[in-house]
This record gives structure tokens, sequence and C-alpha cells, in this order.
């Protein structure tokens, strides 16, 4: 068993890497630039939300007020009737990347120390290179990718775009599990 806090360095490592390889992904390689679509009459559409008020936060539509309302004659007409969706405002201005990149390397750090804590818990120093690969590997895929899938199967995100970001988590965690590798006490 190999403690935590003794995993300090591939922890830290591990999470720069992955932050350079995220930022080499959305700027170099770009294939997530078709990820979002533009809306057809986006101007209107946009009118519409601004005078309709509508703060920032997460909204589905049409959303009923309970579960009994669901089988109402005038709920399934809604539905029948469209759009139905799901949607995020986000607060007006341009995007506060300082901040978004610090949650997101806050979020790497996260992932790395659960690899770090599977993986401790699991093999002790010493441990083969492949051993620690294939542990720091599978823990850090977990929590780069498994999750994306609730997105396509709950709220009909194209699976073009799961998929994509799954592959994403894999690389990363390809190069968390080879950090881990690299690293690993003796």
């Amino acid at each position: 068993m190999v403690p935590v806090m003794s995993l300090w360095l591939p922890i830290l490592l591990a999470s720069v890497v992955v932050f350079i390889l995220s930022s080499l992904i959305h700027t170099v390689l770009q294939y997530h630039n078709r990820d979002f679509a533009q809306l057809p009459a986006e101007d209107a559409v946009m009118d519409a939300i601004r005078n309709a008020g509508v703060e920032p936060g997460d909204y589905a539509f049409p959303r009923p007020a309970n579960h009994r309302e669901m089988k109402t004659p005038e709920f399934v007409e809604k539905l029948t009737r469209g759009p139905v969706g799901f949607m995020t405002i986000m607060r007006s201005g341009p995007p506060s990347m300082g901040g978004s990149l610090s949650q997101w390397f806050v979020y790497l750090i996260v992932v790395s120390i659960f690899a770090a804590y599977i993986t401790g818990r699991a093999l002790g120093p010493g441990a083969e290179y492949l051993h620690v690969f294939r542990f720091a590997g599978a823990a850090s895929f977990m929590g780069y990718a498994l999750a994306h899938a609730q997105g396509s199967i709950w709220f009909g995100r194209r699976w073009r775009v799961t998929l994509l970001s799954m592959f994403d988590g894999l690389i990363y965690a390809l190069f968390t599990a080879g950090v881990f590798g690299w690293l690993w006490p003796a």
C-alpha cells in the first residue's frame, strides 16, 4: 500500500500534463469545434430569451410541475408540439477563462488524487510500471470519461459529442497512467 500523500508528485505532474493536453486538443486539434450547432434565427431566439427575463441556470422545456402533470393531455400536447430540450443559460459577457481554467485544474487534481488513492491501495512500493499504469489508467478514465454518457442517455446530447469527450478522457487517462507508472515509488 502506498499513501496518497507520498504520491503528490505524480498527482501534480499528471494534472499539469493533462491541463496542457486539453489545451492542445481544444486550440490546435480543434475537433470539438462542431460540438455545438448555431441556432437558426439566433438573434431572434436570443432576443426572446433576453426579453423573457431568463436568468443564468439550467432549464428543461416543457417542464411539468410534478409527475402527475406529465400524464395530462395538455402536457403531452406540449411535448408533441415541441420543441423539447434542455438549456443552460450563462452570465452575459465574455467568458472568464481564468476562472474556468482554475476550476478545470482543480478538477484534474481531484481525478489524480482518486487515481492515486485507488492505485496506492491496490499496489505497494516497487510495483511494476504496467501494473501501476493499468490501475491509474482505469481509475483516471472513470474520472475523465464515463460520466459523459449520462448526457446522451438522459439529455439527448449527440453521441458523437459524448464519444469525442470520452476519447479525450482516454487520452488524459493514458497520460495520467504513464506519469504514475514513471514516478511510482520504489
